[in-house]
């Protein structure tokens, strides 16, 4: 029997804690208003559960809702993370995608990997699970979607998993569902893909003098870009967002900050005399709107990846604009002496030894100043440049 009656409970007037017995407590807080109180002990600490208003709980309720939930306890049970379940909304995946895409965009350097990001999805995932609550989707369900493309298309397919897998573990993280994306399953019920060369297309490196001759009988924006890439070495991104804020001609340096950079890491590049005549030859071109080396058609819209690529499959070539990169990186291992940290470091690449990074405290730049220059006559052996 309880220590409170209900007509004890209406008499009372003074503010304060009263006791019912078995953890049940009324905290008044004047007459006629307070609310109702479970105290119990759960892993080792004291925890005090709201049971409602006095105003809306009568005595017996409260009893009744202290006994329930004393039952939950003595099961294992959380009533107070149970019931923070029950008030949560949860997403569809749809909902739960577009979530962590507004969340994530904003730390991709990307534009056309954010919009994919997205595309993909409402392709491939969303006619299948996109109506579906983060908290109902399976392996099963996952491989349903990957099936269709997984042989066919099977570097999409791959993008789009771990895309899920992205969603469902954020969904896992913000207390929508019980665990992560179930990965193990997903792979057991697909088949093995076939391994691909995923090399990108390269130009033979003896072969780049006489494409940047073709190149050079007109001058366009996108022409000077494509050749200041082949010059640097550099990657297609750096070159299409460089902006004249980065370039130094007088010193011969583009400095790339490390927000632009694939690594995130800030990178200096030795300009040869080859590739700062393309810079110079650029300012002729240069837009009072826009920083930008080499704007688009937009003043303050870089030139698009496919503006590049187009040179080169106007002339039917089965080469990538990023091969060029494998280009000077076969002419430094066949064609000079320069060791391969110092080509690594000319093309940006990080060091893969974790040890060896550790220490290295260099970035070879007198020894890439003089390797850029080489391959810059390499690039013009009749150009007339020291």
């Amino acid at each position: 029997m309880g220590k409170l009656t209900a007509l004890k409970v209406r008499s009372l007037k003074e503010p304060g804690r009263y006791s019912d017995g078995d953890g049940l407590l009324l905290e008044l807080n004047r007459k006629g208003s307070g609310r109702w109180l479970l105290r119990i002990q759960s892993g080792g600490r004291r925890r005090d559960i709201g049971l409602g208003s006095l105003n809306s709980v009568s005595l017996a309720d409260a009893r009744e809702a202290a006994f329930e939930m004393r039952r939950k306890i003595a099961q294992g049970i959380d009533p107070v993370a149970e019931r923070k379940k029950q008030q949560l909304v949860i997403p569809t995946f749809r909902k739960a995608a577009k979530a962590v895409h507004e969340e994530h965009q904003k730390a991709w350097k990307n534009g056309k990997h954010q919009k994919q990001w997205l595309a993909t999805l409402e392709t491939y995932a969303f006619p299948r699970i996109g109506g579906l609550r983060v908290d109902q989707i399976d392996g099963p369900q996952i491989r349903d979607v990957l099936a269709p493309i997984w042989l066919t298309k099977p570097e999409t397919a791959r993008r789009v998993r771990q895309r899920i897998t992205t969603i469902l573990d954020w969904a896992c993280a913000k207390g929508f569902r019980e665990t992560e994306a179930p990965s193990r399953s997903i792979s057991r019920g697909l088949p093995r893909q076939p391994k691909k060369d995923r090399h990108f297309a390269a130009m033979a490196y003896a072969d780049v003098p006489a494409f940047l001759a073709d190149l050079r009988k007109r001058e366009t924006i996108s022409r000077l870009a494509l050749e200041a890439l082949i010059l640097t070495a550099a990657r297609s991104g750096e070159i299409r967002g460089a902006t004249w804020s980065e370039i130094d001609l007088k010193a011969r340096l583009w400095t790339l900050p490390a927000e632009r950079m694939k690594m995130g890491r800030a990178h200096i590049v030795p300009l040869s005399p080859q590739a700062a005549s393309v810079f110079e030859r650029a300012l002729n071109h240069r837009v009072e709107a826009s920083d930008l080396v080499f704007p688009g058609q937009a003043p303050k819209k870089p030139l698009s990846d496919m503006t590049l690529l187009k040179f080169l499959r106007d002339r039917n070539l089965s080469v990538t604009v990023h091969g060029f990169r494998s280009a000077f990186r076969d002419w430094v291992a066949e064609q000079t002496d320069y060791p391969g940290e110092v080509a690594e470091a000319a093309l940006a690449h990080v060091v893969a030894n974790k040890v060896e990074a550790a220490y290295r405290r260099t970035d070879f730049l007198d020894k890439r100043r003089e390797l850029m220059r080489a391959w810059g006559q390499h690039c013009f052996p009749d150009s007339g440049y020291p």
